[in-house]
């Protein structure tokens, strides 16, 4: 079996695990997930069981839906969702007081929202409802391939929680009760541009570090365009470059971390 022996203070790589392995020798992945969540806090996950000739549709829509007219962009802004759901222009958005210089939309899996006005259920439904979506006219056959990407990532989420549980020790469903049936399940997802910086003293922040809140983020690098870093324990910044055929796999805030567990991204 063989794991790696970086510690959470010095790790200078993010771990590639391969779906592949748990039908060859499950304990050796279970080990290197282990690895990952305690010591790292990311992971590249290789050929993940999602389809990728979904992939590839979905990466060919991207140019397309930023190069929507202004108007039809502006149509479905996140101002208009009382779920947070929509178009943000590019500047829109800060970290830590920062300007990132991103263009994003944001989009959900499919939910009818619990949420009415004056109902007597908890306000925190109201973050949970339909996506806006562009004109179907302008990109058509996108909103159908996003939501199958959707449910094909949301099927892996639910059984990588199940190795989460096994990789800390506990029975595979023991994490389920921090979800609900997926009917009254949203999970979110963004698409997100980043400019090219042409100006080499202006700043150039896509976004500033911070930590994602959720319980696991799915990160498709749709491009070989370098960027993304995490840190590690030491505060060095590690680079974490496009891999063909992988999600980045973080574990946010929403999961159970051990104490020191690092997880900042940028």
């Amino acid at each position: 079996m063989s794991v790696p022996s970086d510690s959470g203070a010095n790790f200078s790589s993010v771990p590639v695990l391969d779906w592949n392995l748990l039908t060859v020798d499950k304990p050796l992945f279970i080990a290197q997930l282990r690895h990952a969540l305690i010591n790292v806090g990311f992971l590249y996950l290789s050929n993940p069981p999602v389809a990728s000739e979904n992939i590839a549709a979905l990466i060919e829509y991207i140019p397309r839906l930023f190069g929507l007219p202004q108007e039809a962009k502006d149509a479905i802004r996140m101002a208009n969702s009382p779920h947070f759901l929509g178009y943000s222009r590019l500047g829109a958005e800060l970290t830590k007081g920062k300007t990132d210089h991103r263009e994003q939309f944001d989009f959900a899996t499919r939910h009818e929202t619990r949420w009415r006005e004056g109902a007597d259920v908890p306000q925190y439904y109201r973050l949970w409802g339909p996506s806006q979506w562009p004109d179907e006219s302008l990109i058509p056959g996108f909103r159908s391939t996003l939501e199958g990407y959707f449910e094909q990532v949301q099927e892996l989420s639910y059984a990588f929680i199940s190795l989460l549980a096994e990789a800390f020790g506990l029975p595979t469903n023991a994490l389920r009760h921090f979800y609900d049936t997926p009917e009254k399940m949203q999970h979110r997802g963004k698409i997100v541009q980043y400019p090219i910086i042409t100006d080499l003293d202006a700043d150039d922040q896509g976004v500033g570090p911070h930590y994602d809140a959720g319980f696991l983020t799915f990160l498709l690098q749709a491009s070989p365009h370098k960027g993304l870093q995490v840190q590690n324990l030491s505060g060095q910044w590690i680079d974490a470059p496009p891999i063909p055929n992988t999600f980045v796999v973080n574990i946010g805030k929403g999961t159970f971390r051990p104490p020191g567990m690092p997880s900042l991204i940028r």
